[in-house]
């Protein structure tokens, strides 16, 4: 499965790369309330409200795990094209999901180093995070490509234009394949804690957009603001999150990536529900 998900992440991360230009980063400027709330939600809040759930709810270790890493792998570039659908700020979008991009390559092995020794205490076990390989991962797997798409798009930019275009139309697409090969992989896990999971995480994509709705009405943002924030912070990199838990540097745990799958079958659910009312 890692050798899988492994080159689709790699080609949406530089397919996001190539979406970015210097006015991508000069719009913190333009905004930066909107980008504060939309970072806020996604590297704060989220991961804060997973962690909650999964301790409510008593989840077992690897699940514990798994939700709380997919809620710290903000999306990727397939938000700006649901924020585009719902005629959000595509810009702000582009702004918020490379700067995550970035900050997250040393946020996830933080959260995930404290959530492990939390829940090896919790459950007198040893959860092991190779903090170091992590971030070498997060590198190679994110930052890399990304950088590759953001000097492809200054040297060569009518050809990464076309790029964008065609990888663009089989971004979705392959995250689908991944999370149909997934669930054929790990069919009677899922079936038979597809009950808790999926509560869990239907709380936890409902909580994070009705909070991140109210931060932005709170700082009175716009309605295009508000539905890309709300995007933004719902939506999360489900094939991030498959491979840092499928990975044989780091966890190895075809388990711990279920929810993650659950996750990308429901957020899309929900925001193509909430595109099609928001429009």
């Amino acid at each position: 499965m890692i050798w899988i998900v492994m080159p689709i992440l790699i080609v949406l991360m530089f397919l996001l790369g190539t979406d970015l230009n210097k006015k991508s980063f000069v719009d913190v400027l333009r905004n930066p309330r909107a980008v504060i709330i939309g970072m806020t939600g996604q590297l704060i809040l989220l991961p804060a409200i997973a962690f909650l759930l999964a301790w409510v709810l008593k989840l077992p270790p690897v699940y514990f795990m798994g939700i709380v890493l997919i809620a710290c792998c903000p999306g990727g570039s397939s938000s700006n094209v649901f924020t585009m659908l719902a005629k959000g700020d595509v810009a702000l979008s582009v702004t918020l999901t490379a700067i995550s991009s970035v900050v997250t390559l040393f946020t996830i092995p933080v959260i995930m180093e404290f959530v492990s020794g939390f829940v090896s205490e919790q459950n007198n076990i040893d959860i092991h995070l190779p903090f170091g390989r992590l971030i070498v991962q997060n590198i190679v797997l994110l930052f890399v490509p990304l950088l590759l798409g953001i000097l492809f798009r200054r040297l060569y930019p009518e050809a990464a234009a076309k790029t964008n275009k065609t990888l663009g139309k089989f971004a979705f697409p392959a995250l689908m394949l991944l999370a149909f090969i997934f669930f054929l992989q790990y069919t009677q896990e899922i079936i038979d804690n597809f009950a808790i999971l999926g509560l869990t995480i239907l709380a936890l994509i409902l909580s994070a957009m009705l909070c991140s709705s109210l931060l932005s009405r709170i700082s009175k943002s716009n309605a295009a603001v508000r539905k890309t924030i709300v995007i933004e912070v719902g939506m999360q990199n489900a094939a991030q999150a498959i491979a840092i838990a499928t990975s044989p540097f780091i966890f190895n745990s075809g388990e711990m990536a279920i929810p993650a799958i659950i996750y990308a079958l429901l957020m899309n659910v929900i925001l193509l529900i909430y595109v099609a009312v928001n429009k």
